[in-house]
């Protein structure tokens, strides 16, 4: 079984990651939170293996050398490159915590950064202090659960106008914006050939690129939205033959897209 991860929060002055000269065979002592995480929850003990990131690319694996008092010894530390092509999934507030799944499992798939969105049809209302603190924290155990090294990047919610101009930003620098939209006429298939072009963009230039998935709440994105959208450069198409919940739409999506740029490979 993979090593369990914890994530430190940097920000904090207990976090012994701080500092770049961070070596192979010095001990660290486990902040308390992270301590009774390892030791109460997921019960590991003297001699047991677990890794430590920063959310940032950061992998240190350590080796628990008193569990009780949360000291580590690190025996390798690392750090891995982001992905060139980028994936982003802007998730309308959605009731009854359909959007929390929703980041929930797309980071689980890999997803590299989460606008939450405030659309015409959002019945959940954006808290300023309280939503982004539990979306923050979904995304942090999401993280630690699939054993990433980068944590999703958790952006301010957005309007549909600002989601517009996200769009309009994307056809100027060459990323995309895909539309999730079950009257849509076009199929997933035939945004296929702009995902692979996009890829392989990113690898000849060797320049960053996101593609973007945007996910209505429970009524659907309104025609007003939908054509707003499309009218800025979005590809807007239909997944399958079937209607998809809010929490499952996005996740669908980032799973063909991780598949087609070979992230499952």
């Amino acid at each position: 079984m993979t090593d369990p991860l914890f994530i430190l929060d940097t920000t904090h002055d207990d976090t012994p990651l701080n500092s770049d000269e961070l070596h192979t065979g010095w001990n660290l002592t486990l902040p308390d939170a992270v301590r009774r995480h390892a030791t109460q929850a997921m019960r590991l003990g003297d001699g047991d293996a677990l890794q430590l990131s920063d959310g940032n690319g950061l992998r240190v694996r350590a080796t628990l050398l008193d569990a009780r008092q949360g000291v580590a010894q690190v025996v390798e530390v690392g750090r891995e490159p982001r992905p060139m092509t980028r994936l982003a999934l802007i998730q309308a507030l959605a009731k009854t915590g359909h959007d929390e799944q929703a980041i929930d499992m797309a980071t689980q798939i890999g997803v590299d950064a989460v606008i939450p969105w405030q659309a015409e049809r959002s019945i959940a209302k954006w808290k300023e202090g309280r939503s982004d603190r539990k979306w923050h924290q979904t995304l942090a155990s999401a993280t630690e659960q699939s054993r990433r090294a980068w944590m999703p990047e958790l952006g301010e919610c957005v309007t549909s106008k600002q989601v517009l101009a996200i769009c309009r930003r994307a056809s100027v620098h060459g990323d995309l914006v895909i539309v999730l939209h079950q009257d849509a006429t076009t199929t997933w298939g035939g945004i296929e050939g702009d995902i692979a072009a996009l890829s392989q963009r990113c690898l000849d230039d060797g320049r960053e690129r996101t593609i973007s998935v945007v996910v209505g709440p429970e009524g659907g994105i309104s025609d007003h939205e939908i054509a707003q959208f499309a009218g800025a450069g979005a590809r807007v198409c239909v997944l399958g033959s079937t209607i998809m919940r809010a929490s499952s739409a996005g996740p669908v999506a980032l799973s063909l897209l991780s598949r087609a740029l070979g992230r499952f490979a």
